[in-house]
This record gives C-alpha cells, structure tokens and sequence, in this order.
C-alpha cells in the first residue's frame, strides 16, 4: 500500500521530473571507485551497493553538473550511505560511536586528510579525502564551513537515533519531523548545489528566512515521501523512526489510516513549498542568478528523491 501511496503522489508532484545525461557513464566510473578502498564488503554486497543507482541519484539531484562534479558528487554520497549504513540497523552503533565518528569525519573536512582522527580510520575515511579534494580546492573557506555545519547537523541526528534505539525511545511525531530533518542528510545535498552551479551564496543570503522555509519544507517533503517507500524495511530497523510508525503510534491510528495521515501532510507541505517558491525575495541584480539556481536546485533535490527512492533497490525490502 505505501509504495502504491508513493506512486500515486510522484504522479500529481508539481515539479518536473530531469536527470544528467551523465548519470548512466557515472555509475559504471562509480563501480571501479569504490573498489579502490577495499571496503570490507564482499561481492553480493557490491553488487546491491551499485543497484542502488546512487550515480542516478545524484544525476537527478543536480542534472545540469558537468561529468567531473557529477562524479565528485556521486562519490560523496556513495561515502555518506555507507556510513549511515554503519550507524544505521537495531544493533549498529551506539551514540558514543557515532558521536566519536563524528568528530573525527569533522577535522578531516575542516582540516584536511592528514588531520589525526581516533575515531575515524579505515576505508571510510580515505572514501572521504578522496571525495574532497575537489570542492576542497575549488569552494571557498565560508562554503567549506556551511558543508562541513550541515554534516555535523546530519550525524548529530544519526546519534540521536541512536541513542533513542539504545534506550527504546521511540519519538512523537513532533520530535520526529525535527530529528528527519537531520537524518536525511538534505541540507548536505543543498550545500552541493553551490559546487555544481558555481554560485556560492553569502551567508545572509543562504540563511534568509524565506530561503530557510523553503528549505525546510522541501526537506519535509522528501523525508516524508522516503519513508512511505521504506516503512516495512523501517518497521524492522529504525525503532519506530518513521513518520507513518509515529502517526500511528501517537494517534492510536491503524497502519492505512496512519498512512493516508502521512500522504495529507505531504500534499500539505507540496502546497505550502510552491507558494514560498513563488514568494522567494529579490536580492538585486547581482545575487538573483545564485538565488534562482539554489531555489531549483532545493526543488531537484524533492522531485530528485521522490524518482530515486521508487527506481532504487536500496529500498526494496519495503516492496515485497
């Protein structure tokens, strides 16, 4: 039912549906990538890890990048699902092990690959240096800072899942929504829409009210749409961290009724974020082209995972 739901509102989703021309050239690059790091993965599990289409996941996410960022961006994200796949599970890490991992995958964005890590070594961490010499070289010292705050946010929400499994706590919906804006690593991928376009926001500009309500909101949007395609996987692994899994805890609700819950507040939200797109400010003549790109590339990272999260085997446990 949840994947016919899914279905169902990639049909009526307002924003166009685009992917790179290079998408099909960067998986086969991607496959060869990850099998420089010797990652202790054996040869099914590299094989799910490349069905997982992730090249075609960032193709979607930025479909106007040129070849060489695409694959930078590829191999970032690659990097990111493994480690979330370390985190992830009802017995993976604890919250000292993810916070520990945290700090250590910080000082080497924030200082470069020779930075001394304790809790950060191994495959991983090379994956990560090699995926970051590019923007490293190219983007400047304030976007660096922005990359780096919004992967401490990400992996800060990774800890507190995992504590919240640890401790059997299983969030509310209110605390949930709050927790999934970090967990899904959205504002990782808005940071990214700088390096591919080129256009490198100011701070103010980036941390405007109506540029952050957007963000928000599209974040929402594509959290909420995964966890529908991912709720018998989630039922299994994620201690109730899933929106439908607390709607129908919270409200007392039967699993239909608890998803149908979820669908209106995704329609809702799909609402709420055309009207800000239509009410975004402008910053004058010099700033408008970085804002327009930014505003597009927020709405390819919604449309992008919602087409991705339904043609992508990592979530075809949820599919049976």
């Amino acid at each position: 039912m949840t994947v016919a739901a899914a279905r169902a509102l990639r049909a009526e989703c307002p924003l166009p549906s685009r992917c790179s021309p290079h998408a099909e050239a960067t998986q086969e690059w991607l496959a060869g990538w990850v099998r420089r790091f010797d990652l202790p993965l054996d040869d099914d599990e590299l094989c799910r890890l490349d069905a997982g289409r992730i090249a075609w996941y960032a193709g979607r996410l930025y479909p106007d990048a040129g070849a060489a960022d695409l694959r930078t961006v590829a191999a970032l994200w690659t990097w990111f699902f493994l480690l979330d796949d370390a985190c992830d599970g009802p017995h993976g890490a604890s919250g000292a092990d993810v916070a520990a991992l945290r700090d250590g995958v910080l000082r080497v964005l924030r200082h470069g690959p020779g930075a001394r890590t304790a809790g950060f070594r191994g495959p991983l961490r090379r994956m990560l240096a090699d995926a970051w010499q590019a923007p490293r070289a190219r983007m400047p010292p304030p976007w660096q800072q922005r990359f780096a705050d919004a992967v401490a946010h990400h992996l800060e929400g990774d800890r507190t899942e995992a504590e919240n499994k640890t401790r059997s706590h299983v969030p509310s919906v209110a605390e949930y929504v709050a927790l999934r804006r970090a967990t899904s690593a959205a504002y990782v991928s808005y940071t990214m829409i700088e390096f591919v376009t080129g256009h490198a926001l100011p701070d103010p500009v980036y941390h405007h009210p109506a540029l952050r309500a957007l963000a928000a909101t599209g974040n929402d949007l594509l959290s909420w749409f995964n966890d529908l395609v991912s709720l018998e996987k989630d039922r299994v692994i994620s201690g109730g961290h899933n929106l439908v899994l607390a709607i129908a805890r919270e409200q007392r609700l039967p699993d239909e009724r608890a998803v149908e819950a979820a669908v209106d507040r995704w329609r809702t939200a799909m609402g709420r974020f055309m009207e800000l797109r239509a009410r975004i400010p402008s910053f004058g003549p010099e700033l408008d082209p970085a804002v327009a790109a930014h505003v597009e590339g927020v709405a390819r990272s919604v449309r992008g995972t919602i087409d991705w999260s339904l043609e992508s085997s990592r979530y075809s446990a949820s599919r049976s």
